[in-house]
């Protein structure tokens, strides 16, 4: 009898086991259930995490902001156990891997792929949790993926029942708002994902156009060398190529780093990769002393190849990081204590590149083509046409920005308009603020403007400016209450590129400083109001 009942009660936990594994491998995101014809909206990206957190202990949602139209920005924290503060988690062994997907909310793979990937490791690969906390942000643009419709990116190989809009709810660009900080969306990023949990990598999930191609997938690592560039040597010599052989191989999926050619009528001018400014979310990650992947899919791949193509490379980061967490670790601690020890003493030889350009890397670039053919139109015009004639080329990779211009880096900065607009952004960005105590004197640099215009065009809302001018050495009283801002601290990379006055992502040129720059009355310029102390210095100051 009481093997029986043991037998009885073996069957029934197995059974519920079974049954229960079964039905979660029943939750499929809107794009599975539809053979890949649609994508998800908001409501379904929410009821799929619902049916997440009924199934596993090991998931709980967070809120990354509220957007414009008034939808929560949901981020999917995962780990085993769950980390019950971030604090914590700056002592655990496991290594802290951020994954957004729908910045543009036309590009919908990262949305799909994401959710899929927090299914399947919260069903059977529980074991990964061993050595990584995920965070997830599978929508991170809500509003423009509500306005899914047919007509948007008709060029895209589905899904045939249509995406969302590239914008948010302010018709403004989140990959273009690192730095300047305007949209909610981005504010949360910076404040509730990188400043509270400090991820080590972050992979952000695109479609792109480019040149034709047989590879679904295509990835690279973030530009600026404003950033520490051994970061950048890190993943373009070591990571990345580790990470492509292993998604060829292993997962079986072609790829190539990211880029288009120069020409595509003539290959060999090379292969290009992106922009280098930090208004881009993966090059700005670098400016913070991170790892960033920018995860670009193929536009004209069918919806379910660059989908699943999307969740393979995933899966890829995830084992290279899981195989190698420890040098990564011990070189994001490295690099950040070098940034602190640097600004607490700069010497002749510390600079900051302010302008860059784009070279070739030392390995060439293998792309799998087809030949083209001119075609002339109605209209008269030629065009390209891809025929169905492959071909293998092997081409220089446009990848490598070289500084072309730089500026000394300073002990401190010395701000002297208490403007909430700025000092709030400064906060955002985890920039830390003092003040002096009592006024004091100080050998500066200071900028004079000589030319200052406004571009032509409107770009994200700004007439951005255009600033020409010299720094000239000086002493000068400064007043009590005077904003500090020390380059000895980890995201000082990011400060000095928001406050030097001639970069092309800082707030002078997204005129945040507009205010400040012109007299009301006459001609000429005032002097702009950020000062640099060059020379370590004794600086008496209290909190902000």
């Amino acid at each position: 009898m009481k093997f029986r009942v043991l037998f009885l009660l073996f069957f029934v936990v197995i059974h519920a086991k079974v049954f229960s594994q079964s039905g979660a491998k029943q939750i499929l995101t809107a794009a599975e259930k539809s053979y890949f014809e649609s994508t998800s909206t908001y409501r379904d990206v929410l009821n799929f995490i619902n049916e997440l957190k009924k199934i596993s202990p090991f998931v709980r949602v967070e809120t990354i902001a509220k957007t414009i139209e008034g939808r929560n920005v949901p981020l999917l924290v995962i780990g085993n156990p769950l980390p019950k503060s971030s604090v914590k988690l700056k002592t655990d062994k496991r290594i802290i891997l951020y994954i957004q997907g729908n910045i543009h909310a036309g590009e919908v793979e990262g949305k799909e792929a994401s959710l899929m990937l927090a299914r399947d490791i919260l069903i059977d690969k529980k074991e990964i949790l061993n050595d990584v906390v995920l965070l997830i942000c599978p929508i991170f643009n809500p509003d423009g993926n509500e306005k899914i419709s047919t007509q948007n990116r008709t060029h895209q190989n589905g899904p045939v029942n249509g995406v969302g809009l590239r914008y948010n709810g302010q018709n403004l660009d989140l990959n273009r708002d690192a730095m300047k900080v305007e949209t909610p969306e981005v504010k949360g990023l910076l404040e509730s994902v990188l400043n509270k949990y400090d991820p080590a990598i972050l992979v952000d999930i695109h479609t792109t156009n480019g040149s034709y191609r047989e590879e679904p997938v295509s990835f690279t690592w973030m530009m600026n060398p404003a950033g520490d560039t051994s970061l950048i040597s890190f993943m373009r010599d070591e990571m990345m190529p580790q990470v492509s052989k292993t998604l060829k191989e292993k997962y079986y999926t072609q790829n190539v780093f990211y880029g288009e050619f120069v020409d595509q009528r003539d290959p060999s001018r090379g292969w290009i990769s992106y922009a280098y400014e930090p208004r881009y979310i993966t090059n700005y990650i670098g400016l913070r002393n991170r790892l960033a992947i920018l995860n670009e899919n193929y536009v004209y791949s069918d919806f379910k190849t660059r989908v699943i193509g999307s969740y393979n490379l995933l899966q890829s980061i995830i084992d290279y990081t899981i195989k190698n967490k420890t040098v990564i670790k011990e070189l994001l601690q490295k690099v950040d204590e070098q940034t602190i020890a640097r600004g607490m003493n700069p010497t002749e030889k510390d600079s900051l590149a302010i302008e860059s350009q784009v070279r070739f890397t030392n390995t060439p670039i293998t792309i799998n083509t087809f030949e083209l053919e001119n075609k002339k139109e109605e209209n008269g015009r030629e065009r390209l046409i891809k025929t169905d004639i492959k071909k293998i080329v092997s081409v220089p990779y446009l990848a490598d920005y070289t500084p072309t211009r730089k500026v000394k880096i300073p002990f401190a900065y010395l701000l002297t308009v208490n403007d909430p607009k700025i000092t709030s952004t400064l906060k955002t960005h985890g920039i830390k603020l003092e003040t002096l105590s009592a006024p004091a004197e100080f050998e500066v640099e200071t900028f004079k403007i000589t030319e200052l215009k406004p571009e032509p065009r409107l770009n994200q809302g700004h007439y951005n400016n255009d600033v020409k001018g010299e720094f000239i050495t000086e002493k000068k009283k400064f007043d009590k209450g005077t904003i500090v801002i020390r380059t000895a601290q980890p995201f000082a990379n990011v400060a000095m590129f928001l406050l030097e006055p001639e970069t092309d992502d800082g707030l002078l040129y997204w005129n945040y400083f507009d205010n400040y720059l012109v007299p009301q009355w006459g001609n000429g310029y005032l002097p702009y109001p950020v000062y640099k102390i060059l020379k370590k210095t004794g600086i008496e100051t209290e909190k902000f």
